[in-house]
């Protein structure tokens, strides 16, 4: 519990319920679950209330109420953070700021190609607004029909379409946020050019709710492609998939949207946890292949152009013995069979058993290397562990995995944690990676942070956080 005498934790949540009534101060242990448990389904925090404001003055409100009594906030949308960034600790001093309820369109201008936004607004209903107006929102990941856009601008986010249109920063074009004191910056202007001083917007994005909170966002739009062409292509190694994407970018220029590296062992997990699903290349020849990528083209012609462009790229890489094998789609559901395929990998590695996940991103051209290096130093440190390694390999972001060997309990593996989480990190950072490439660094990585950072970085990154936040109520004890 706090520190806090009870009189002022009842001060504090009377003035929550007059701003907010009583049905939005959540207290009770069956109401605040739901936000206090990671997606993941590793740590259970304790909060003093769930608050869910449905107004960005009752947002300022409430946090001008936490600066007078000091109280810690954490923001929370959709709840499918990875690192532990949207749960509170265990100390029970804390409130958790859900923004579920700040979940409307504001503003769409096709002309100028944006969408304002609330933080609470669903991904998919972003998607599905842009779609309705013929434009297209490009952020696209597997959490996108629950995770909220507040939560994607707080952690950057990636997803399955970075190498055509970037992280979630490049979508962004403005902000509304409200600070630690209770102040709302409106910076919701939808300009693609202001040079007019330091960039707040990007000090914000990425910051995972430690410097303020994001209430709403003016995001890109772009003209929807008239088609979208899929294929999985095998080979037998990583650097044939690199390769592979070199051909296709000189083949295809910016139709390539697409490029997701999953090895042989992914796709053995997805068909051993989802067998109604796709299998595209028989086993019945007896045929294994080490590598897959799934590609996908966008043309803004016409699909005849896209199946053009694509067949002629897969051609040439048979030619160049780049790949082994290919399967094109040929109708939307062929398609979408063969993305469930990606999307389905973290949902076949948790029905598995634990995993000790790593999200990280190197220079594209020394995946491989990585991968090889990797790969034998666990082997060798933890013999038969598996290796989960699948990921966005056009923008150089890995989720590379390890799950325990046959016959080994998920505690006893997870035991190791701390030993493989260094030598994975300590070959990321040798490589010029990093350690974190979308998820963030939450709690979870904060460790990790202090020992691969230099310390002129920390020491600037904790000035900002003193100046913007001096009481330290945002978020406390993430990042940094």
């Amino acid at each position: 519990m706090s520190d806090k005498p009870m009189t002022d934790q009842a001060d504090f949540l009377a003035a929550c319920r007059e701003l907010l009534g009583d049905t939005y101060v959540l207290t009770q242990d069956a109401d605040t679950a739901p936000f206090l448990t990671d997606w993941r389904d590793r740590f259970t925090g304790k909060a003093l209330a769930v608050l869910r404001p449905a107004t960005v003055e009752q947002v300022a409100a409430i946090l001008r109420a936490c600066a007078q009594w000091q109280v810690p906030v954490v923001p929370q949308g959709g709840n499918t953070g990875l690192v532990l960034g949207s749960i509170p600790d265990d100390a029970g001093t804390a409130i958790v700021l859900s923004l579920a309820r700040l979940n409307s369109i504001r503003a769409l201008d096709p002309v100028n190609r944006t969408i304002t936004v609330d933080a609470g607004c669903i991904l998919q209903t972003i998607q599905e607004a842009a779609s309705a107006a013929g434009c297209l929102f490009p952020l696209s990941l597997a959490a996108e029909g629950s995770c909220t856009i507040g939560g994607n601008l707080a952690t950057n986010a990636g997803g399955t379409a970075v190498l055509r249109y970037g992280n979630t920063r490049e979508l962004c074009l403005g902000l509304e946020v409200v600070t630690p004191q209770g102040e709302i910056w409106s910076g919701l202007r939808g300009l693609r050019k202001d040079n007019t001083g330091y960039d707040l917007r990007d000090l914000y994005i990425g910051a995972e709710g430690t410097l303020g909170v994001i209430t709403g966002a003016v995001m890109k739009l772009y003209p929807q492609p008239k088609a979208c062409i899929t294929a999985l292509a095998a080979m037998p190694s990583p650097a044939h998939a690199l390769r592979l994407l070199s051909l296709m970018q000189d083949h295809c220029g910016a139709s390539l949207t697409g490029f997701e590296l999953m090895s042989q062992y992914c796709l053995q997990l997805v068909a051993e946890q989802f067998p109604q699903l796709p299998r595209p290349f028989a086993e019945a020849h007896g045929q294994s292949h080490g590598q897959y990528v799934l590609l996908e083209l966008s043309s803004s012609q016409s699909e005849a152009h896209a199946v053009e462009l694509l067949e002629a790229s897969i051609g040439a890489a048979l030619e160049d013995e780049l790949i082994e094998d290919a399967v094109v789609a040929s109708s939307v559901a062929q398609s979408e069979g063969l993305w469930q395929l990606r999307e389905h990998i973290p949902l076949a590695q948790a029905q598995a058993g634990k995993n000790i996940k790593h999200d990280i991103s190197l220079p594209i051209s020394r995946i491989a290397d990585f991968i090889s290096v990797t790969d034998a130093a666990l082997e060798s440190a933890f013999p038969g562990c598996q290796l989960v390694c699948f990921g966005h390999l056009g923008d150089g972001n890995l989720h590379y995995n390890v799950a325990p060997p046959a016959g080994m309990t998920d505690r006893d593996f997870l035991a190791n944690q701390d030993a493989i989480n260094r030598i994975v990190h300590d070959q990321v950072h040798g490589f010029g990676g990093s350690i974190s490439a979308e998820h963030g660094i939450g709690a979870l990585k904060k460790a990790d942070l202090a020992r691969y950072k230099s310390p002129l970085e920390l020491q600037l990154m904790r000035a900002v956080k003193q100046a913007l936040d001096p009481q330290n109520i945002m978020n406390p004890g993430k990042v940094l």
